[in-house]
């Protein structure tokens, strides 16, 4: 009786979300191979093995034509050919598109709107991290909406014009550090420029999210340990974003602690638990940022738009610097993370210390140099930097000063 009791599917809603959370976890450690549904902020199912009721769920909903879109490296990799051969064999018409670029541009987006069109497609999978996904939200955007793609640019109030309902949209992440499986939005850059316009709309959420941790498995130690910062870096600057939401600052103080327990496990001796609870974590983080980023994210967005660096990569690089700038002023903010992740009571300041020994921990570079940035580089980074979009939500303002200062410190 127990035993059927544990292995019961449970649905938690909003209500129940937060609280469930260490409770779901130790069932976790006591059997990994139990599933989960949760419904925020958008129907999530979660578990080892999950993907594989992505054929039934389709066949359910009366569709048989999906459009998966990914990138160049998940598509070779096996657990990629393995979804397409099941859906193939399932009876349904399966298509890919994975003609990306890691930081993704505007004629990715309108390749990907061709073949759905020129195939005759009637749902869109994302399978991936933070490219494929993004790409996949663009195109399902671009096809019943007509107008230039970056006119829909929610930093100009694009949004306005997202009127027509989207195909099918389900998303399946591969890995844990954007969240954009749970996500609302798309970053695409222009494709001249490199500049990222952000494309949202509450229409632009999946209609299902598919968190299958055993697809994250096959990730090498460096992205794992990359994404996973990024994921970090959300629920930290979500926390001290300066706008009030104490629903997403609870979630994102949840995910520092999950990550914490896990990202070492994770990248240098994975196992399903710790993989598990980077995924949950990378949701959280996702989810908390709707209350905003914060200066980190401004200094690593320029990296990735100037010389393609990794995003998490730039965050883990960068975010040390930028706790530095934001203590003062929120030490109780930072006394929170650090009893999060384990530090004793009044260690808040070593919270700054932490995440420089984690970086070094995870074998992540420590010195915007070592990634190839040049001297010459940082006044084009601070430009870029005060230009950017995430700044403004930060706790405290920032000058182009401040960001020339980061980035020197950071060299």
């Amino acid at each position: 009786m127990v035993v059927n009791r544990f292995y019961q599917k449970k649905n938690f809603g909003f209500d129940r979300y937060i609280s469930s959370l260490s409770l779901i976890f130790s069932f976790i450690k006591m059997d990994i191979r139990q599933k989960f549904n949760f419904s925020f902020p958008t129907t999530i199912r979660f578990g080892v093995g999950v993907i594989s009721e992505l054929p039934d769920y389709l066949k359910q909903n009366q569709l048989k034509r999906p459009l998966l879109v990914t990138d160049p490296i998940v598509r070779e990799l096996g657990f990629f050919k393995n979804i397409v051969k099941e859906l193939s064999q399932s009876g349904l018409s399966v298509e890919v598109f994975s003609d990306v670029h890691k930081n993704p541009v505007k004629t990715d987006v309108l390749k990907g709107k061709e073949l759905y069109q020129s195939t005759d497609r009637d749902t869109i999978i994302g399978i991936g991290g933070g490219v494929g996904l993004d790409v996949a939200r663009a195109i399902a955007l671009s096809i019943n909406h007509h107008r230039d793609l970056f006119d829909y640019d929610d930093l100009i109030g694009g949004d306005k014009y997202v009127t027509e309902p989207i195909p099918h949209f389900i998303t399946v992440p591969t890995t844990s550090g954007t969240g954009s499986e749970v996500g609302r939005s798309a970053i695409i850059s222009e494709n001249e420029s490199k500049k990222k316009r952000i494309l949202f709309a509450p229409t632009l959420m999946a209609k299902i999210v598919f968190a299958d941790p055993e697809l994250t498995m096959d990730l090498p130690s460096f992205v794992t340990a990359a994404t996973g910062m990024d994921a970090l870096t959300h629920n930290i600057e979500a926390y001290l974003s300066k706008n009030w939401n104490p629903m997403c600052s609870g979630i994102a103080l949840e995910g520092i602690k999950l990550i914490g327990e896990s990202i070492e496990t994770a990248t240098l001796k994975p196992d399903l638990l710790s993989r598990s609870k980077m995924l949950m974590a990378s949701m959280m983080g996702a989810i908390a940022f709707q209350k905003g980023l914060g200066i980190v994210h401004s200094l690593a967005h320029p990296l990735s738009s100037l010389l393609d660096t990794h995003h998490g990569l730039a965050n883990a690089i960068n975010l040390p610097h930028g706790l530095e700038f934001n203590y003062e002023g929120f030490e109780d903010r930072y006394e929170q993370m650090g009893l999060m992740i384990g530090l004793k009571q009044g260690e808040g300041k070593n919270f700054i210390n932490y995440i420089n020994d984690l970086n070094k921990k995870l074998g992540l570079p420590a010195k915007l140099s070592e990634i190839g940035v040049k001297n010459e580089h940082i006044d084009t980074l601070a430009s870029l930097a005060i230009a950017d979009f995430c700044h403004p939500n930060n706790p405290k303002p920032v000058t182009e000063a401040d960001f020339k200062s980061i980035y020197e410190k950071a060299q």
